[in-house]
């Protein structure tokens, strides 16, 4: 069905639990996800969703991490009466490196008690210390919500809203080689993309987020969040989402993006 987390957050063992990102996964259907993390500034964090106007490009420092890829999963015996599953993340598409091939996180999820919240238990590197560390995340789904289809200049009506799942890609290779490459999702009330330029290291690289959500009191889609100045088709997977078929290709400042996967939940 696809899902949206939102992580409460982490902890690297023994310090104390803290959450100095705001950080969401979206996932699709056939399990593609995107997760962006953005570092928190008190000062300067803004939250375009309670605004009219659009939030002002951020310097990529504040990029903590943006991963996308395919993801699965699969059962594991109850723990202490807690449901238990083994999660693996695969990247295609990662801010941190140029490497993704064999790039894997795991980690176990353990469901809580409210039904709500997941407990991640784990062990990747910290990139405080550049050590691997023991961890431990809290993630809470979000209900996906449906969205009204947009007929010209405004919504048609929410009792006409749809749920949608999108997913586009992009891949660009030149000479055998890893150029460029993207992915946009948009889950229902939020859409999130991610481009790379760049895939040889040291050389040089480029990265474009964005975070959107559709703001019903407005009637539009709010950017959340964005770094970098890639040209991405969020507009189509956003407000045309409804209408992409697979295999579509939605060409954005000279490149030809296809949509992967459609779904309406």
């Amino acid at each position: 069905m696809g899902d949206i987390s939102i992580r409460d957050y982490i902890r690297w063992l023994p310090e104390a639990a803290s959450e100095p990102t705001s950080t969401i996964v979206l996932t699709s259907s056939e399990r593609r996800f995107v997760d962006l993390r953005i570092l928190k500034t008190p000062e300067t964090w803004t939250d375009a969703a309670s605004t009219d106007e659009e939030v002002d490009s951020l310097p990529l420092s504040r990029l903590d991490w943006a991963i996308a890829g395919t993801s699965k999963s699969s059962p594991r015996d109850p723990v202490d009466g807690h449901e238990v599953s083994h999660a693996e993340w695969h990247h295609w598409i990662d801010s941190r490196t140029p490497h993704t091939e064999g790039a894997v996180d795991e980690g176990d999820n353990y469901t809580q008690p409210d039904g709500i919240t997941v407990l991640e238990k784990g062990r990747m590197v910290n990139p405080a210390t550049g050590r691997e560390t023991d961890y431990e995340e809290v993630w809470r789904s979000e209900p996906i919500q449906a969205v009204p289809v947009m007929i010209g200049p405004g919504p048609r009506g929410a009792e006409n809203g749809v749920t949608v799942c999108v997913v586009l890609e992009l891949e660009e290779i030149e000479e055998g080689k890893v150029k460029k490459r993207g992915m946009v999702m948009r889950l229902g009330q939020y859409c999130q993309a991610l481009v790379r330029e760049g895939f040889v290291e040291g050389g040089d690289e480029k990265i474009t987020i964005e975070r959107l959500q559709w703001d019903a009191d407005k009637g539009k889609w709010m950017t959340q969040v964005r770094i970098g100045d890639a040209e991405m088709p969020t507009d189509f997977a956003t407000y045309f989402g409804h209408e992409a078929v697979v295999d579509d290709e939605v060409k954005v400042g000279g490149d030809e993006w296809k949509v992967v996967e459609k779904s309406v939940l």
